[in-house]
């Protein structure tokens, strides 16, 4: 099975932050296959406490996904990503 981020986050109130967040997370994605699936169609988010973004990361498997999470140059380029917006991020693991 593969694993994923689920990202639910709030308007971007940094933009700067945000382009720098893209620039580290580059190169720390190719490293772990990570692949950001767009949606195919429509989607509403129905239920939200803020969220207006919705972002899905596909791994080779959960244990990717969670090592990706735990690297240090991604825990640096989080730091931007959080500066930039509220957000939530859960790892899980399906097959979509």
């Amino acid at each position: 099975m593969k694993g994923y981020w689920l990202v639910l986050g709030e308007a971007i109130t940094d933009p700067a932050a945000q382009a720098e967040y893209g620039r580290l997370w580059a190169p720390v994605a190719a490293r772990y296959g990570a692949r950001v699936v767009s949606g195919a169609g429509q989607m509403a988010l129905v239920e939200s406490r803020g969220a207006s973004r919705v972002v899905l990361v596909e791994f080779p498997d959960l244990a990717t996904a969670r090592a990706c999470f735990d690297d240090p140059d991604y825990k640096a380029a989080a730091v931007f990503a959080l500066k930039a917006s509220k957000r939530d991020l859960l790892i899980f693991e399906a097959e979509i």
